[in-house]
């Protein structure tokens, strides 16, 4: 079981998408519109859920792959996506209960905080931007960052470094089997709110440290031991 106190916190690292502010609005919005554009079919909002967390790129291919379009159609949707979300980025997007007051209780500790998302870091910007989130984080790492992305820990370690922290002192928090499997391989703690996407499959089944249903409830209660 999951007690923040049992670690001499040095940083935290936080995923977005399905962790701190639910986005599938705009996906949704923003993919069907693609596929409009290429004379396809739209996707239902649950087949885009189970898409979402890849990145753009893998996003794209599934619902390419999904709605029976060709692969050749990858540029030409790759293009028609980015102008999109571009134009609803945050329109449709709400920040979860209980996000912005865990991530200020974090701050409040004195842990520096790295947002680590597969989105393109473009996107993650603006969108923390819009949500009056960008400020509480010191270092912001999208998809497009580095060569490799979540599952894979090079971002993590990257935002360890760049906080100036040790990877077993680095709290990571996160919705999904990316998040768990990447902090695992960079050595940092995991801990996953039960709310996010997952891919479509349920958030306990992955190997984790802990499970909350609201950022805000990962910092014991004022005045608990544990």
């Amino acid at each position: 079981m999951f007690r923040f106190n049992d670690i001499a916190w040095q940083a935290a690292i936080i995923d977005l998408d399905g962790t701190l502010v639910d986005t599938l609005g705009d996906f949704v919005v923003a993919l069907n519109a693609t596929l409009d554009d290429l004379s396809l079919p739209a996707l239902a909002r649950p087949a885009i859920e189970s898409m979402v967390g890849k990145g753009s790129e893998h996003l794209i291919r599934a619902a390419l792959q999904a709605v029976g379009g060709a692969s050749q159609l990858y540029d030409q949707a790759w293009a028609h996506y980015q102008r999109h979300y571009d134009r609803v980025n945050g329109r449709h997007a709400e920040v979860y209960p209980g996000a912005r007051e865990g991530v200020q209780a974090l701050r409040a500790r004195g842990l520096p905080l790295a947002c680590v998302t597969n989105k393109p870091g473009r996107f993650a910007r603006d969108l923390l931007q819009g949500k009056d989130l960008l400020a509480f984080f010191d270092v912001v790492y999208g998809g497009d960052a580095f060569e490799r992305r979540k599952p894979d820990p090079l971002p993590l370690l990257k935002a360890c470094e760049a906080l100036g922290a040790m990877p077993g002192r680095t709290l990571v928090v996160g919705d999904s089997t990316n998040d768990a499997q990447a902090a695992r391989a960079a050595g940092c703690p995991v801990v996953l709110v039960t709310y996010g996407y997952n891919h479509g499959q349920t958030v306990h089944a992955v190997d984790a440290d802990g499970f909350v249903d609201s950022i805000a409830r990962i910092l014991p209660p004022v005045g608990a031991g544990a």
